[in-house]
């Protein structure tokens, strides 16, 4: 060992290796956002996965299955990676569907009514996903779209987020998720 010290070089070696195992583990500490997850509601693999920064948003959109009109569902994750519903748009107010006294506001944004500032805290929620050509439940995130309707018709997702350390999310952005739409649209794999 005391070889070892002698020699400068050595000790620069060590001083770096050292250096390198502690920024490993504090990426892998520190907080890194959050992964949104589509999975089966009775559990298996996730359909979707998708990384996102506290506020930015996803969209639901999908056509009422009565009155055959699009509805665009947007929601975000807060700090603590709770889901919110942030606006809704549709062309005509459908069966089931309304507004809650005291949520948002109400505007035109051309040919369709929104509310908006809704900011309303669903959690982690479950859809039992349509039709595909009818209810096309189809998931809108940074430009690509998933329609779950051509992947799992009539069956209930769960739509959830976890935590995911800074690694993790380096590591994603080298490797993304085989389930994390490409910008071309498409699932990655």
């Amino acid at each position: 060992m005391g070889s070892l010290c002698k020699r400068p070089g050595r000790r620069w070696v060590i001083a770096v290796g050292l250096a390198a195992v502690i920024g490993v583990a504090a990426l892998a500490w520190l907080p890194g956002g959050f992964e949104l997850l589509v999975v089966p509601a009775r559990g298996g693999e996730p359909l979707l996965v998708l990384p996102l920064e506290p506020g930015e948003r996803f969209t639901l959109h999908y056509y009422h299955s009565v009155e055959n009109a699009p509805i665009w569902e947007e929601h975000s994750l807060d700090a603590d990676g709770r889901i919110h519903i942030e606006e809704e748009r549709y062309l005509k107010l459908g069966a089931g569907m309304g507004r809650t006294p005291g949520v948002g506001r109400v505007i035109q944004k051309g040919p369709y009514t929104a509310i908006v500032d809704m900011h309303r805290p669903t959690g982690d929620f479950i859809l039992r996903v349509g039709r595909p050509g009818v209810v096309d439940h189809t998931v809108i995130w940074r430009d690509t779209r998933t329609n779950l309707s051509t992947q799992v018709v009539h069956q209930a997702v769960r739509f959830t987020s976890r935590p995911v350390s800074r690694l993790h999310r380096l590591l994603r952005r080298l490797y993304p998720h085989p389930r994390t739409p490409s910008s071309n649209g498409v699932a990655n794999g």
